[in-house]
């Protein structure tokens, strides 16, 4: 517990990795207890690790974090959209594209659009992989962005600038966002791990934000992936401001790969905090940087019941 690496009750992935060591499993399907990790990837024992708490009262103001430069965010692109479930979270949607970037804001360069995904929790608890002030919110997503200067992600990953992440909270509505339409139909269509499905039509990825005025509050870090091989590489983005979600906008029910004749559903697909080891997180010039409950997120969204609302009956049981 005192190193972060206590996992939520119920989780299917801590079960993986005791029937792992216990030998009742042949191989590692899915993810293993992440504190785990670093026994079967060294480098997710590294200094620069995510996700982190982010603690507003020990934050330094960057006043040269100002805002980002969204390119072709406005614009639903031709073509389809991919939607995976890669059997670690809820789906992957493939976004490669030259036309969606991001730059300014204190990023070193023009990072164009790879893919975004989700974190989320069980029932029983949150699921962001970043706390803020020490709270877990109910799910997190990740825009996974490569420097447009490196020509593959494995000559990315390569470099401590080679990929930049925006992560947005989010937090129960009682209305639905129409806005995620579109990604929640393609939800029912990849319910075991390896499915993948194009999705109906494009649309315009800043439609998936909160509102334009709202984005110039965010925190700024370096670390790292936060799933195997945890490469520490990503400059890190989060946002302030959540994203709201109906309570009934995730109803698809996910799994893992298979573990003997077992199919796991996929929850508590969530990294917990890392240390920071001696790593300073930054706050842009329009973020809240004082200590506090979260922006806009009061206590009383958190709860069980209302995550149980959002997931719904039929949900997987990050």
């Amino acid at each position: 517990h005192g190193d972060h690496c206590s996992w939520p009750p119920g989780s299917t992935l801590g079960l993986q990795w005791v029937q792992l060591v216990a030998g009742t499993a042949s191989s590692c399907h899915g993810d293993p207890l992440p504190c785990h990790w670093k026994e079967l990837k060294a480098t997710c024992g590294g200094s620069k690790q995510s996700p982190v708490n982010i603690d507003r009262r020990r934050l330094q103001r960057d006043r040269g974090l100002g805002d980002i430069l969204f390119e072709g965010y406005d614009q639903a692109p031709p073509g389809k959209w991919r939607l995976t479930n890669d059997g670690h979270t809820d789906m992957v949607l493939e976004l490669v594209s030259e036309h969606i970037a991001i730059s300014s804001g204190g990023l070193p360069g023009r990072y164009r659009a790879l893919q975004l995904h989700f974190h989320w929790g069980s029932p029983a608890g949150n699921g962001s992989e970043h706390t803020l002030d020490g709270w877990q919110l109910p799910m997190e997503m990740h825009i996974v962005h490569m420097n447009a200067k490196y020509r593959t992600l494995a000559e990315a990953k390569g470099h401590p600038n080679g990929l930049a992440v925006l992560g947005f909270f989010f937090q129960v509505s009682e209305t639905p966002n129409t806005n995620y339409n579109t990604i929640v139909a393609g939800l029912r269509n990849i319910s075991h791990a390896g499915d993948s499905v194009d999705l109906a039509s494009t649309f315009r990825l800043g439609t998936l934000l909160p509102h334009a005025g709202r984005l110039s509050g965010y925190y700024r870090y370096q670390g790292s992936l936060t799933t195997p091989d945890c490469s520490e590489v990503v400059i890190w983005t989060i946002f302030e401001e959540p994203v709201e979600i109906g309570r009934e906008q995730v109803p698809a029910t996910l799994h893992f790969p298979a573990v003997g004749s077992t199919l796991p559903r996929m929850t508590n697909n969530f990294r917990p905090p890392q240390p920071l080891h001696g790593r300073k997180v930054f706050a842009s010039r329009a973020a809240t940087a004082s200590g506090g409950s979260p922006h806009r997120v009061p206590h009383q969204l958190l709860s069980p019941l209302l995550l149980l609302a959002l997931l719904g009956p039929s949900s997987p049981a990050p």
